[in-house]
Parts: C-alpha cells; sequence; structure tokens
C-alpha cells in the first residue's frame, strides 16, 4: 500500500509503498476513505510524543473495513466505520464503564501503531472501539470526528458540561475550536472566539460566534472582561501553549470552568500556568482527552438531524503526497477548517 513515512523526528515525510497491515485478534484492517491531518500530527512529527520510527502518522480517519481478525463479533468486510483516536483495550474497568478514553493501555493509531495517513490502517479491540458510520452520514465528514471535533462535544457537553446561555470563549479556532463554537452554538451558549488569523475568525463567525478576537497585539484576557462582564462561564484552550491556556484561563469568570484540550509539550521545562488565579477564584480546571465510542451516539443523533453539520469545517481535501509537503508546516499552517486526506488521490 501507499503510505506517508517519517524515518525520525522531524525528517523529511515520504510517500513510499509499504507492506498492508494484517488485521490483529481482536481488530480488524480499514481501507482509508478519507483522514484528518491535526496538529497532533504535527506533536508527533516534531518529536513531542514516544513513537516508534519509521513511522506512518494518522489518528482521524473513516472508511470501510476490509479484513477482520479472529474474535471480532460486531463488525464484518465492508461496514462502513470510524474509531476515536484513543482505542482503549476493552477489557479494564474504564473500557467497561465506557470511559475508554483514559484506558491506561490505550492503543492510537498515529502514535502507538502505524497510523491512517495510508490506504489501510490496523485497529484494535474493534468490538469496543469501532464506530459505525450511517449510511447518510459521508465517510469524509465522519474522519473529521475522530479527533476535533469528538473532541470538541466532550470538553463542551462531558467535561464543561455548558447550559443553554452560558458564554464560553473557545482560545484557537483551528478544528478543535470551530468544532467548539459549532456545537455550543447549537447546545444554546454564547461564544467569544480567539484566534491570530483573521479568516479563521471569520469562519467562527459564520458558525455562529457573537463576538471575535484577533490575539496577536491583544490583551484577549482584558478585551474578554470588556465584552463580557465578570469573565466568561467556560473558556477551551484549543492550542495547547502557556499563553493560550493563560489567556483561557484568565478569561473566566470567578468560579469559571477552564477545558484544557490543547496539548502543552513541555518546552524549557513545564508550561508555567496561572495557578494563583485557578486557587483565588475557585476554578475548575478539567483535562480532556478525546471521547470514547460508547459517547458517539448523543453526537451523531445530532449529526443525523442537521443540528450539527461537521462538514462545514472541512476547508480542503488533498493527497497523500500533499500531506507528506504539508506536515511539517502544519503548526504554522493558516487554513482556516480542517484538511482531509483522500488516500486514493
Amino acid at each position: 500500500m501507499r503510505a506517508v513515512v517519517v524515518d525520525a523526528v522531524r525528517s523529511r515525510p515520504e510517500v513510499r509503498e509499504v507492506p498492508r497491515p494484517s488485521a490483529p485478534a481482536g481488530g480488524v484492517v480499514v481501507r482509508v476513505v478519507a483522514t484528518g491531518l491535526c496538529r497532533s500530527d504535527w506533536h508527533a512529527w516534531a518529536g513531542h510524543d514516544e513513537i516508534t520510527f519509521p513511522h506512518v502518522p494518522g489518528h482521524e480517519l473513516a472508511g470501510e473495513v476490509a479484513e477482520v481478525g479472529p474474535g471480532v463479533t460486531r463488525w464484518s468486510v465492508g461496514d462502513r466505520v470510524t474509531v476515536p483516536f484513543v482505542c482503549g483495550c476493552g477489557r479494564c474497568r474504564w473500557c467497561l464503564t465506557g470511559n475508554a478514553q483514559v484506558c491506561p493501555d490505550q492503543e492510537q493509531p498515529g502514535f502507538t501503531h502505524w497510523g491512517s495517513f495510508a490506504e489501510y490502517v490496523a485497529l484494535h479491540a474493534a468490538d469496543t472501539n469501532l464506530v459505525a458510520v450511517p449510511e447518510q452520514v459521508a465517510l469524509a465528514t465522519a474522519a473529521a470526528l475522530g479527533c476535533r471535533f469528538a473532541t470538541a462535544y466532550r470538553a463542551l457537553v462531558g467535561r464543561a458540561r455548558i447550559t443553554e446561555g452560558e458564554w464560553v470563549t473557545v482560545v484557537g479556532a483551528g478544528g478543535v475550536g470551530l468544532s467548539a463554537v459549532m456545537i455550543a452554538r447549537a447546545l444554546g451558549a454564547h461564544v467569544v472566539a480567539v484566534d491570530r488569523n483573521p479568516e479563521a475568525l471569520a469562519v467562527a463567525t459564520g458558525l455562529g460566534a457573537e463576538h471575535t478576537l484577533l490575539s496577536d497585539g491583544t490583551d484577549v484576557p482584558s478585551a474578554v472582561g470588556d465584552l463580557l462582564e465578570g469573565g466568561s462561564d467556560v473558556a477551551i484552550d484549543a492550542v495547547g501553549s502557556e499563553e493560550t491556556c493563560a489567556d483561557a484561563i484568565l478569561s473566566l469568570r470567578r468560579r469559571g470552568r477552564l477545558v484544557q484540550v490543547g496539548l502543552l509539550p513541555p518546552i524549557d521545562g513545564h508550561p508555567r500556568v496561572p495557578m494563583a488565579r485557578v486557587i483565588g477564584w475557585e476554578l475548575d480546571v478539567l483535562g480532556s482527552h478525546g471521547m470514547a465510542a460508547a459517547d458517539y451516539p448523543g453526537m451523531l443523533a445530532l449529526i443525523e438531524a442537521g443540528a450539527l453539520r461537521p462538514e462545514r469545517l472541512i476547508a480542503r481535501t488533498i493527497g497523500l503526497d500533499g500531506a507528506a509537503a504539508l506536515l511539517p508546516e502544519f503548526d504554522r499552517a493558516t487554513v482556516a477548517g480542517m484538511t482531509l486526506i483522500d488516500p486514493a488521490r
């Protein structure tokens, strides 16, 4: 099969012919129809995750089951499926209670093993982790769910537990951030979107953000405070840096809730976080790490009903060669919306 291969940290990705994977016991092989290019893929390429080289990135995908391994009972060849980027073992207490996203023995395609920047990908514990894609939902739309959209959904619904009428400040209008804008508005909340890219903020406005703030040269917490007396009820850091985390925390009202979604790589030691504000104002700091397959039905029901339209977030579709070229530059990319990869291109 053709795949994007990375030979070492920060090496130039190349498209090569590599062996097609075989289905593991309890797992499947999926023919990849669409897969997303995400900032998390860039983090792995940049050496912020422990991965084994040579490596094939890619962790948010949808496609058709091409091979079924021994022990799989729920899936057959030809089934249309997607999968969370965190795949639980299916046996531990966390998986058995629907919290596979924190499974201590989790697998992550594109991190713990070869991922979906390829024509085929192997997935483990299929009966626990795969999600059926309804016929009326396009596989490209389903691929957009696996990391950014599902992560934003759980961050707002499962972690922050937002309620109608609350104000949500979304710091970072990339894939996760724009997903959060759409989801928050669909659930009746109000949104302030923050980003350094005017084009991304324009998309956020189109998705329903009532206010937008250009972060470059702006005191974001003060600006949010001017817009919302006392600050925001909920803030999401959808980027993952000292600056964006601090802006999100300092934009909150007293007893507000931060949901940290963006990864905070330990550059120059551990990232500095304004914990004095967290303590003094009794802020809740909530981590959010994807969403388990068990939580997909509620999100898919809103998509089928038309209340959520993740396909609106897809900005462009490229082939494997385009993905290999874009991956090293993705931390500087200014595309407003999600980039999908079609391995058949």
